[in-house]
């Protein structure tokens, strides 16, 4: 197996969490692009100044974002840290490890896939606006209105009606409405999450969508006129979906498969061992996940499937079939080329971008690490709220405060006080600095902050 990384025994604690996260996979919708200045470009670094205490949600009436102003709501919940990362776009900066990974990606399209006229069939798309509608993100992808996904507390929400796109999906109707049948989609999105050396709210996601009318799908089978993309009266089996016929879905997934186990050999090697597994998203069926292995272990690095045709059929390509998959740049970067925490991708250090400034994007690569300072851990207790809590707002607090000082929050214990039912958490913080040493006096500052604002803003209260 030909990888460009000497260490993936260390990276198996990583990349299983990193597996469990939600595949980008798949459809819709409708971003607009923007040609509006970057709000932030001083910002978009690894933070390591150790920050002051600031509210969750500022006293602005509206949140302003890639030159527009949206009126805050009871929904709005984004935060100034957060927002200092829209526009940074680390997957469009020369070199970053990122734009090597999707220059590899769009590179072998490119080559691979060219029409007759000698142009490429895959268009790509990388600088749509990150801020969309929740019918979008939601709506448009066929997720119902009481799906968990939409949750206040896994989202970054301006207002009730719109967010910082949770997946690069929420571009896809957009795209084939405007006529396209093949193209590549990539971006940074948003997510709360936990936090630790695999997950950062703020990560980037690539996805490819391929459209089939009936004599593109069927022209090299065999008497391929008399075969049909859509039966009438059909019924749901986990093999197709009612309207279509199981010769189209067949052929439609085996191009899927196909395109997408040359793309996992371009980027890791031709010995790599692959494998799929059936999965479920709302807005493809059948769907898949591929796995590859790595030393005796098999992880999942991108999901798919045979895109839902009423998805189709509302981006007014009503007579067309196609595939959709999605995977995360950070995720294939980390084992490429051995990169063992996700915070270094915002680093300005040039001890770490000058290791991917290579003459060829296919040089291979190993990341060496930087010195590694010692972590402090402080632990922090206290009794819930009777109800509102949720750990990803205190995780979100925490990021808002500690920056990227914070390299990990683990809940540690959980107590129920006997006589009054009360509910307590203890969470224990480990603080990190990428490119010095920290003092346990300014990690006692951060924390002290976070101990006050978390009763003001969670309404827990302290057992400190």
């Amino acid at each position: 197996m030909r990888l460009h990384c000497r260490i993936l025994p260390l990276f198996l604690p990583i990349l299983k969490p990193l597996a469990r996260q939600r595949p980008l996979c798949c459809l819709p919708a409708n971003g607009r692009p923007t040609t509006a200045p970057r709000l932030f470009p001083s910002s978009c670094h690894l933070t390591t100044d150790v920050p002051s205490s600031q509210p969750l949600v500022g006293q602005d009436t509206t949140v302003k974002v890639m030159g527009y102003s949206y009126p805050r709501d009871d929904f709005t919940n984004v935060t100034s840290k957060i927002l200092a990362k829209v526009g940074c776009n680390l997957h469009n900066q020369a070199h970053h490890p990122l734009w090597l990974v999707k220059e590899r990606i769009k590179a072998h399209f490119y080559r691979a896939y060219i029409m007759r006229s000698g142009n490429p069939l895959f268009s790509v798309h990388d600088n749509l606006s990150p801020v969309v509608t929740t019918e979008q993100n939601f709506d448009s992808l066929l997720i119902p209105p009481d799906h968990p996904s939409r949750k206040r507390g896994d989202n970054y929400y301006l207002n009730r009606s719109t967010m910082l796109r949770a997946h690069t999906s929420a571009h896809q109707r957009e795209l084939v409405c405007s006529g396209l049948d093949a193209f590549l989609l990539a971006g940074d999105v948003y997510r709360r999450d936990e936090i630790d050396a695999s997950h950062y709210p703020v990560f980037h996601q690539m996805e490819g969508v391929r459209l089939f009318s009936n004599h593109e799908l069927f022209a090299k089978v065999s008497s391929g006129e008399d075969l049909s993309l859509f039966e009438s009266g059909g019924h749901r089996t986990p093999q197709k979906q009612e309207t279509h016929t199981l010769e189209a879905v067949k052929l439609v997934e085996f191009d899927l498969k196909q395109t997408l186990d040359r793309m996992v050999r371009h980027l890791f090697g031709e010995e790599l061992e692959i494998r799929w597994v059936e999965c479920y998203f709302p807005f493809t069926h059948p769907s898949f996940e591929m796995e590859v292995r790595f030393q005796e272990d098999w992880l999942e690095v991108l999901g798919c499937g045979v895109m839902e045709q009423e998805l189709v059929h509302s981006a007014g390509a009503s007579n067309k079939i196609g595939w959709a998959f999605g995977l995360g740049l950070e995720r294939l970067a980390m084992v490429l080329y051995g990169i063992p925490d996700i915070r270094l991708f915002w680093s300005q250090d040039d001890r770490f971008l000058k290791q991917f400034c290579l003459p060829s994007i296919n040089d291979p690569v190993t990341f060496q690490p930087l010195s590694k300072y010692p972590p402090l851990i402080n632990d922090i207790s206290f009794w819930l709220p009777a109800e509102g809590y949720t750990e990803n707002d205190f995780y979100d607090l925490v990021r808002s405060i500690g920056g990227d000082l914070v390299e990990k929050v683990t809940l540690v214990d959980q107590f129920t006080h006997p006589k009054t039912q009360k509910h307590s958490h203890c969470y224990r913080i480990t603080y990190r600095h990428m490119e010095r040493t920290l003092t346990q006096e300014e990690v006692r500052v951060l924390h002290a902050s976070i101990e006050h604002t978390a009763e003001q803003e969670l309404g827990v209260k302290g057992r400190y």
